[in-house]
């Protein structure tokens, strides 16, 4: 069974999911003047995806194996920003992008937001198909020409979101699979054409 644990991007576990982000950035992406694209990854402070500053940070565990991530920070008190959604690529194909994306929603809604941002890279289609294939409204012309555009952004507003903010503890929930730990938004470097932040 899965372990669905909130935690913080500092956690030892996570490493994988980092280091295996930097290298997709760098391979899709190159140097940003002269800058590895990779170093997105260090432009937030571990603490903006804490749960005392309405972040998290997940990541998705088999077998002591972490096999998927990802994580939002706050932009203001109804919206979050999804970022590093990440699936290991010898687990890919199983639906874990969707469940990470339910997660970081489910604790999003939790944490009283009303709305979920996010951005990806005009070179990692894939990621475009999967939001729009969530509900997620694109921000940008989806017939655009995706590289001159950069930042490929989309909204996406969160049903049942009105509920009470449940900020204390984690954002357990019945069924499979488990959660657990506190909820501590996937992200991309930031130049033209570049991944954006929750690819």
């Amino acid at each position: 069974m899965d372990e669905l644990v909130f935690t913080l991007p500092t956690d030892p576990r996570a490493q994988p999911l980092i280091d295996d982000l930097g290298r997709d950035y760098d391979e899709r992406y190159g140097l940003n003047d002269g800058i590895p694209s990779s170093f997105e990854l260090r432009r937030y402070p571990a603490e903006q995806f804490a749960a005392a500053t309405g972040g998290a940070f997940l990541l998705v565990i088999r077998d002591d194996v972490v096999v998927a991530g990802g994580a939002f920070k706050r932009v203001s008190a109804s919206v979050a920003e999804i970022k590093r959604v990440w699936t290991n690529p010898a687990y890919r194909r199983q639906g874990l992008a969707r469940i990470v994306m339910a997660a970081l929603e489910s604790a999003a809604q939790d944490a009283g937001y009303t709305v979920a941002e996010l951005t990806t890279g005009a070179r990692q289609p894939e990621a475009v198909a999967l939001y729009l294939s969530l509900g997620y409204s694109p921000l940008f012309d989806l017939d655009g020409d995706y590289e001159e555009i950069s930042y490929l952004s989309f909204r996406k507003e969160l049903a049942g979101a009105l509920r009470e903010p449940q900020r204390t503890g984690s954002p357990q929930r019945s069924g499979s699979p488990q959660r657990s730990g506190g909820p501590q938004r996937s992200g991309a470097p930031q130049r033209t054409g570049a991944p954006g932040r929750a690819s």
